[in-house]
């Protein structure tokens, strides 16, 4: 390039020097980062096989035996919680949004929906999950209603999409309150209609805004779908319960849950970047 090029530019001695001095801050930062990793964990591990039950221990939780054993039964089950979770989740989706618009609504003629989408995110937020589920799990089959089902995933997934819904239709309420009411008039003067404004402008926005928060619930969901196993659906809590019960050993239970950890990180990981970036496109004032 010529010194003449305008897209040419020299970089000042003192640029350079803050350069490499903020490079080797950044190689010292991970060095030292790496050397307390280091210091830390290998003191717990000390700690944790210098302890006097650490044998037993390692027989009861750590046997790799019956890892190898029990690892296609439990992932059979998880299985069966993918499964679960990914039905629960549109279900939640669909009835959670219906729910915060019925909250967000201000006519007067649909007071009584209001009142009612009120009701029902104040029960079953203050509801335990495991209650909810053992009621429709053991209360509605002991009413022998006709033609109802019988299964008990069924029942499972029932509740949780019914506790769920509540909490995912109160997050999706704050964000549609959270867009300013500026954006719905200047919606309503391009000539939209109330619910073309509340389709094209606000849930939008809304959903854009409180996605971080909606990941957050479907890790939960994740996790919480292993509590169909109090019914006696063979998700991957229960398969590990049935080698667990046979050998007496526990090591099923931490292949399961070795499993849930490593489907609910990537989620986590991927929330906590979104936010991250969500964070920094408010800060820059751009657009969420």
């Amino acid at each position: 390039m010529s010194l003449t090029d305008p897209t040419t530019y020299l970089t000042s001695d003192l640029q350079r020097a803050r350069e490499a001095a903020a490079q080797r801050a950044s190689r010292r930062s991970i060095l030292v980062a790496a050397a307390s990793t280091v210091v830390v964990f290998g003191a717990l591990t000390l700690l944790v096989t210098s302890s006097p039950g650490w044998p037993a221990f390692r027989r009861s939780f750590l046997s790799l035996t019956y890892a190898v054993t029990a690892f296609p039964l439990v992932l059979e089950g998880l299985l069966l919680n993918l499964r679960v979770m990914i039905i629960a989740a549109l279900l939640i989706i669909v009835i959670s949004t219906a729910i915060a618009l019925a909250r967000t609504t201000t006519s007067a003629v649909l007071f009584p929906i209001r009142m009612l989408a009120t009701a029902y995110t104040d029960i079953f937020r203050g509801l335990p999950l495991l209650l909810v589920i053992l009621v429709l799990g053991l209360g509605v089959p002991a009413l022998e209603l006709a033609h109802a089902p019988t299964s008990v995933v069924f029942y499972g997934g029932a509740a949780l999409v019914l506790t769920y819904s509540a909490y995912v239709a109160e997050v999706l309420r704050a964000g549609i309150e959270s867009i300013h009411p500026t954006q719905r008039m200047a919606a309503r003067a391009l000539g939209l209609s109330t619910t073309g404004t509340m389709r094209f402008v606000v849930l939008p926005q809304a959903v854009r805004r409180v996605t971080p928060a909606l990941l957050n619930d479907l890790v939960s969901l994740q996790k919480d779908s292993g509590l169909i196993s109090v019914l006696g659906a063979v998700d991957a809590i229960k398969a590990a319960q049935i080698v667990t019960a046979k050998s007496f050993n526990f090591t099923p239970y931490l292949v399961a849950g070795l499993l849930f950890v490593a489907l609910t990180i990537p989620m986590t990981r991927f929330t906590d970047w979104l936010a991250a970036r969500s964070a920094r496109r408010q800060s820059q004032g751009g657009a969420m």
